[in-house]
């Protein structure tokens, strides 16, 4: 399978510098999974996005990044145009976090801050209506989570498949083709832990305290890996 990773990511700061970007993040999680798959890596972020037939990838990944979706930047009407395109050429679509967002909004959904403030560390949400590729798994999942923005509309034709009282909208399937997380199967626990380490003083203390006592749970990422790997091997 051939994979465009669309990065999003907009973190330039001397931290993301000591870690590996997203694109990276993402081939690490499912690299293990699908050792022939090809990535192409595009920095959306940037202005890069692919100068070939989406048609000619597999499945499209829109990454998670710091910036909200409801700013008014070149790049990410890009982002929102080349969504459209996707699904409506049936192309896999995949998106975390950011990613769930945006695909939220460019399809007609609607986003807005969560209530509740803050969702970081790591957290779990239950899979109530898992999608055929989910391997009929019903019940809570662990996943590290970084948001203050989420999906308050799904776009129209959207499934829930999971959700808390706290995130109701955490991730959707549209038919076969479009399949999104709230959350960052692709974080690990180094990096989350020296994320928050990095926030300590920009988020609310009680945030940062939050966020450190979570993070005694493992998350699913296999899991959540494997279900990606089969939503894109579908045929």
């Amino acid at each position: 399978m051939h994979l465009a990773i669309l990065m999003a990511n907009t973190d330039d700061s001397a931290f993301s510098d000591q870690h590996p970007k997203d694109g990276e993040k993402w081939q690490a999680l499912l690299s293990p999974l699908c050792p022939e798959c090809e990535f192409s890596v595009y920095a959306v972020k940037d202005g890069e996005f692919p100068d070939r037939p989406l048609s000619d990838f597999d499945g499209l990944i829109v990454t998670g990044s710091p910036a909200s979706v409801l700013e008014e930047a070149a790049w990410q009407d890009q982002l929102a145009e080349t969504i459209r395109k996707a699904e409506a050429e049936k192309v896999p679509l995949f998106g975390a976090c950011f990613g769930h967002q945006a695909i939220a909004l460019a399809l007609g959904g609607q986003i807005k801050t969560n209530a509740q403030g803050w969702s970081f560390g790591t957290t779990n949400t239950d899979v109530h209506t898992p999608a055929p590729w989910m391997e009929d798994f019903t019940g809570p999942i662990t996943v590290h989570t970084a948001h203050e923005e989420q999906v308050s509309l799904p776009p129209p034709n959207a499934k829930i498949y999971t959700g808390r009282d706290d995130c109701p909208n955490g991730g959707f399937t549209i038919g076969g083709h479009v399949f999104t997380t709230q959350y960052h199967p692709e974080i690990d626990s180094h990096f989350m832990a020296a994320l928050i380490d990095e926030l300590e003083g920009v988020k609310p203390a009680a945030v940062i305290d939050a966020a450190r006592a979570s993070l005694g749970q493992t998350p699913d990422k296999t899991l959540f890996a494997r279900w990606i790997i089969q939503f894109f091997a579908q045929k």
